[in-house]
């Protein structure tokens, strides 16, 4: 085995809303494709929030972004992660980890996660240092105000965004 090659059979679950895809999700998912054979981008479908993009619309652009690593697949679920994750076999959760803020919501999660499914691991993962401080409502705010967010979204991102500026899209 190679030092990049990941488990056989290894799949993980990297949950979120991605709205939109920042710089540091790809990171973390990148990373987690060295990690594990599979890494599934789950959408979550959250219906309370006013997203920028539709669910399908954040699919297509996670799917446009990896559509070179063939072991980084995307689908979109609702209700319990756990459920989400034995559909598609997984041994792991992706959970990204920004800041020390993030860390007691995280902790909480991955514990009642394992109270739901003990197989099922959660693995923390952070960012890398320059995407330490960027989160998807950072982006739209950003964006929504005229500023500049070249470098901190992949450029696919920053081109649906424009699109839905252009569009007048409220944000």
């Amino acid at each position: 085995m190679t030092p990049f090659e990941p488990p056989a059979g290894r799949v993980a679950i990297f949950p979120g809303s991605f709205d939109p895809l920042t710089n540091g999700h790809v990171d973390i998912i990148l990373r987690s494709a060295h990690l594990f054979e599979r890494i599934v981008v789950s959408v979550l479908l959250n219906s309370e929030k006013k997203p920028l993009f539709s669910s399908e619309e954040r699919i297509a652009i996670i799917r446009e972004v990896f559509r070179e690593y063939p072991n980084v697949e995307v689908d979109a679920f609702d209700g319990l992660l756990v459920a989400h994750a034995r559909h598609h076999r997984a041994s792991a959760i992706v959970r990204g980890l920004r800041a020390v803020s993030d860390f007691e919501y995280e902790f909480q999660m991955a514990l009642m996660n394992r109270h739901l499914e003990p197989t099922l691991e959660t693995v923390f993962m952070m960012p890398a240092e320059q995407y330490t401080y960027l989160s998807s409502r950072l982006i739209k705010e950003v964006f929504s105000l005229g500023g500049d967010v070249r470098g901190l979204v992949p450029s696919v991102v920053e081109t649906w965004m424009k699109k839905k500026q252009d569009a007048g899209v409220k944000r």
